[in-house]
């Protein structure tokens, strides 16, 4: 993304953090695929696009740009590349949205006259005023820390606070672990220098390994990775009893998934 390639792994591995932030709920995620589609002519490539799965094109198509530097011709060249998707490919969907998400106001250039016709489709989100906001939601808090630029002390004392709050507002375990992994990358990308052990120090990891809540969040993990690669080997030749012992699962847990 144009702000930093970690938005980019926010909205492809944690869509619930972005249906959150834009108030839709973490359930449309299930009918949504995310991908950066690529346009023929000049190489053009859209940086996020939330495009449906089939049977879902009721639902609406979401084009997403995180934006952390200042650029006269964003506009022009995000919706430019909107239309030239919405041409090529004809999708079916009745409804698009343009979300732009902002690490801060200041960054934002004037919408230029002929492009406010977009200006009911376009939502614009500004993380350094949202991130003031005691009532912040959890997706808000990870894409600040993503944006933020300030030191070590501030970024480990943020860390600590979204890991207490991912710990105690999401109730799966894998989404729990998925976002527990990714708040540890964006320190370690962030403060680069850290070593393993500072890394843990600074944001209490050695209590948290220990937690019930994240050795279940581990297990169910891996649960659904292995429950992913089914269909895989299945089509692969394998037999159910052979997909069974390759993954260590029960013959009955493997037949119910290939029944889904």
């Amino acid at each position: 993304m144009t702000a930093d390639p970690l938005f980019y792994k926010i909205f492809q591995n944690l869509p619930e953090l972005f249906f959150e932030l834009i108030g839709e709920g973490q359930d449309n995620k299930t009918g949504y695929e995310f991908g950066a589609e690529e346009l023929k002519q000049q190489s053009y490539r859209l940086d996020g696009l939330y495009k449906t799965s089939s049977g879902y094109s009721f639902m609406p198509l979401y084009f997403v740009e995180a934006q952390g530097y200042k650029d006269s011709d964003f506009y022009n060249s995000f919706f430019g590349k909107i239309m030239m998707y919405l041409t090529q490919k004809k999708p079916p969907n009745k409804k698009w949205y343009a979300i732009v998400i902002y690490d801060r106001r200041c960054n934002e250039r004037t919408l230029p006259p002929y492009l406010e016709i977009f200006l009911p489709v376009l939502r614009r989100f500004y993380l350094d005023e949202l991130g003031k906001d005691p009532n912040q939601s959890l997706s808000v808090g990870v894409m600040c820390l993503v944006a933020k630029k300030q030191g070590r002390e501030k970024i480990g004392k943020l860390a600590r606070q979204l890991i207490i709050r991912t710990n105690s507002e999401i109730t799966s375990p894998a989404l729990k672990e998925k976002v527990l992994q990714f708040i540890q990358t964006v320190v370690m990308d962030k403060l680069p220098n850290l070593s393993v052990k500072e890394l843990e120090a600074m944001l209490e990891l050695e209590s948290l390994r220990k937690s019930k809540v994240y050795l279940e969040g581990r297990e169910e993990g891996r649960l659904e990775q292995k429950i992913e690669t089914i269909p895989i080997l299945l089509k692969a030749g394998f037999t159910i009893e052979q997909i069974a012992e390759s993954l260590k699962l029960d013959v009955k847990t493997v037949q119910e998934n290939v029944k889904q």
